[in-house]
């Protein structure tokens, strides 16, 4: 299952991240996880989100780059070694991972891993024969509370 996720190009200066936020709260939007990356020059945010077509109306309005996009994921226990045995499912299918972030809930209990591979379904076949069951958004949105 593949899960859509926006991200946003914006410059390195203090506020935009702020900005972005407060445009997606006054909306109604809630961020269920955030990403950022950066550089000296520009960052890229990854958010998944209650509304995504929605979030990219506001975020455009407002003059930003907004890209949809689908990434992949899934749910494994949070401890040592629960994100190196997919790791490990996913060097043996020879997946290319092009970029992954995390976060946990219920410290101890469960993380959620979110990917975004060269091949999401060849990704997506993989952990599954594996065991490993990939979460739509609602899930991610629930895990994220």
């Amino acid at each position: 299952m593949q899960i859509r996720q926006i991200s946003i190009f914006l410059e390195n200066r203090p506020g935009q991240l702020s900005q972005i936020c407060r445009d997606l709260a006054d909306a109604g939007i809630n961020i269920a996880t955030l990403s950022l990356a950066d550089s000296s020059e520009f960052g890229i945010v990854r958010m998944i989100v209650d509304d995504h077509e929605k979030a990219q109306n506001v975020l455009t309005d407002r003059g930003h780059v907004v890209n949809v996009c689908k990434v992949v994921a899934l749910c494994v226990p949070d401890r040592p070694g629960g994100m190196a045995e997919v790791m490990s499912v996913l060097d043996k299918s020879g997946t290319n991972i092009e970029y992954s972030y995390a976060f946990a809930f219920h410290s101890g209990e469960k993380a959620v891993l979110v990917f975004r591979f060269s091949d999401n379904q060849k990704a997506i076949e993989a952990l599954s024969a594996a065991g490993y069951v990939t979460l739509d958004e609602q899930q991610v949105r629930d895990a994220s509370k």
